[in-house]
């Protein structure tokens, strides 16, 4: 059985489901190599417009499988630094996804669990789900995920669970900026589902400029002119024929021709 289940849906909406949950979704080299792929080939797929990342069962992800942490624990330094990079650059290519990508939340997520949800551009989750970043009481610390929650929950909030590992609940996760919405276990798939309506209505084209321009402010540099860059992506998206399809379709007050399939 895969570790991964790929699953489409009407309007170019593609799933990636993690498929371990008899272990609650934790982790190993097999899964991170699978999701990595899956990645690989959505960003080729013309026709993904926006992926979700979700689970079965009853746990979003556990983080690492301990089974393969015990066994990476026997390997050589080099073994580990090459094991662990893969790691880092599937949630690279997650990070830089060419589309929107959302988490969905639907249990609870601890280590390397939260580090994924961190690295996608929107999560929302269920009321019941439950938060740790709990390596320091395996002797460990969350390295790998840390550039993508510390930006998500702030230095100041990462300090504190990075050292105390204590669990903490979908509310606290909203207000520390992991999830950005926490539904009902009863509603769930219905905000989920206008969430979804809300991002078929930008043009699929914005969402990647969007993106990259994220990417690219984040990682300017100080003697970088934001104004030229700002300036320069303004201009070309304005020339470009999805831009010149938004702004016609907003004057004749009607709906561009990318929301004719939603």
């Amino acid at each position: 059985m895969s570790a991964v289940a790929t699953q489409w849906h009407a309007n170019g909406r593609l799933d990636l489901v993690l498929n371990r949950a008899e272990v609650h979704n934790a982790f190993d080299d097999e899964m991170i190599a699978e999701l990595d792929a899956a990645l690989a080939a959505a960003e080729q797929d013309s026709r993904v417009r926006v992926l979700l990342l979700r689970a079965t069962g009853r746990s979003f992800s556990a983080g690492a499988d301990l089974r393969w942490m015990a066994r990476m624990a026997e390997a050589s330094t080099s073994d580990n630094y090459s094991d662990a990079l893969r790691f880092a650059r599937m949630l690279e290519r997650l990070d830089r996804f060419p589309h929107p990508v959302v988490a969905v939340v639907q249990g609870p997520a601890y280590g390397g669990g939260v580090g994924l949800i961190a690295a996608c551009d929107i999560a929302i989750g269920i009321d019941s789900a439950r938060f740790a970043l709990s390596e320091v009481r395996l002797g460990l610390v969350p390295a790998v995920i840390s550039p993508y929650v510390i930006r998500a929950m702030g230095e100041r909030a990462s300090r504190r669970y990075f050292l105390t590992a204590e669990t903490f609940d979908a509310r606290e996760a909203v207000r520390l900026g992991l999830l950005h919405e926490v539904v009902e276990a009863a509603g769930f798939e219905a905000r989920l589902t206008e969430l979804l309506a809300s991002l078929a209505a930008g043009g699929p084209q914005a969402h990647s400029a969007a993106k990259l321009l994220l990417h690219d402010i984040r990682d300017a540099g100080s003697d970088l002119d934001l104004g030229a860059l700002t300036a320069g992506r303004i201009a070309d998206l304005r020339r470009s024929p999805e831009g010149q399809e938004g702004i016609r379709a907003f004057i004749d007050k009607r709906k561009p021709i990318w929301t004719s399939d939603v």
